[in-house]
């Protein structure tokens, strides 16, 4: 068995003790249906709709619909927790502001990569059933945190009505949501343009930070956190770590190092795309400096 196998099946376990932690607080204070509190279950559910969906994943050798599958994933939690939940307001607002994130977002994602045909992230990954496995159980665990404190107050026994706080939290998420559809809409046309091949784009959001699509879903996440806040209780604050989690994944983790790294092996020897990388911020705007 190679390194990166073993890694894998020792990542599992820990995956699993996190979303059984994050469960337990959560838990505190949530509604309880059919005997399990309601916050635990759509977490046991996170897991178990990746776990289905990796098995002719597996069987195929294809992560076509990986990206989908998250997104399918957060709606179903949010179906569970306001179906089962109060159904107040706030629900409603939770429920309204991560559905139309996690459609727009799925279907965006599927289109791409119904064009280009592969991603790829996957390559050697869909290779390894410990790695391909652990892949989808991440991505359980991904769902389950980013939309945890979402969770926290859809199934909270307690029913706050909504507040100065609420609009607060619902214009940082309309913010954010327009800065990625904008985003993503300018990328999408700047590579359908035939001129623009093998170039790349630093217009429009693109020319304030290098990674306007990533500040717009921090943004949303932190707004659907502010919406959640006065919902939570005791231990349910920990669930806060959805917009943090957010945070260090894009900007640490798998988003803005692995784009840059890749940027950089494809044009550090442009000094155009030298010249953008230091008067562009990587995330934080800023107006655009001449060249």
């Amino acid at each position: 068995m190679q390194r990166a196998d073993r890694q894998a099946l020792a990542a599992i376990p820990v995956i699993l003790a996190v979303g059984a932690l994050l469960a337990w607080a959560g838990s505190q204070g949530s509604l309880v249906r059919a005997g399990a509190p309601l916050f635990a279950s759509a977490g046991f559910l996170a897991f178990a709709i990746n776990w289905a969906a990796f098995v002719p994943a597996y069987r195929s050798q294809t992560e076509r619909y990986f990206d989908l599958t998250g997104s399918l994933t957060y709606g179903s939690l949010v179906l569970l927790a306001i179906g089962l939940g109060t159904g107040d307001a706030r629900s409603w607002l939770l429920a309204a502001g991560v559905g139309c994130w996690a459609l727009r977002l799925g279907s965006f994602l599927f289109a791409r990569i119904t064009r280009d045909g592969s991603d790829g992230r996957f390559d050697a990954i869909k290779k390894s059933l410990p790695r391909f496995f652990m892949t989808w159980t991440l991505q359980g665990l991904w769902v389950f945190l980013t939309l945890s404190c979402a969770l926290a107050a859809m199934t909270s026994e307690q029913s706050v009505p909504l507040g100065g706080v609420a609009v607060l939290g619902a214009m940082l998420w309309a913010t954010g949501f327009a800065i990625e559809v904008v985003a993503d809409r300018q990328k999408s046309r700047f590579r359908e343009d035939p001129a623009n091949r093998g170039r790349f784009i630093d217009s429009g959001l693109w020319a304030w930070c290098r990674h306007p699509n990533y500040l717009g879903e921090i943004t949303l996440w932190t707004g659907i956190a502010v919406i959640a806040l006065p919902a939570l209780s005791g231990w349910q604050h920990l669930t806060l770590v959805s917009p943090v989690f957010v945070y260090l994944l894009l900007t640490r983790i798998s988003g803005i190092p692995l784009l840059d790294a890749r940027g950089k092996q494809r044009w550090g020897d442009d000094p155009g795309y030298l010249a953008y990388r230091q008067r562009t911020p990587a995330l934080l705007p800023r107006p655009p400096r001449s060249a």
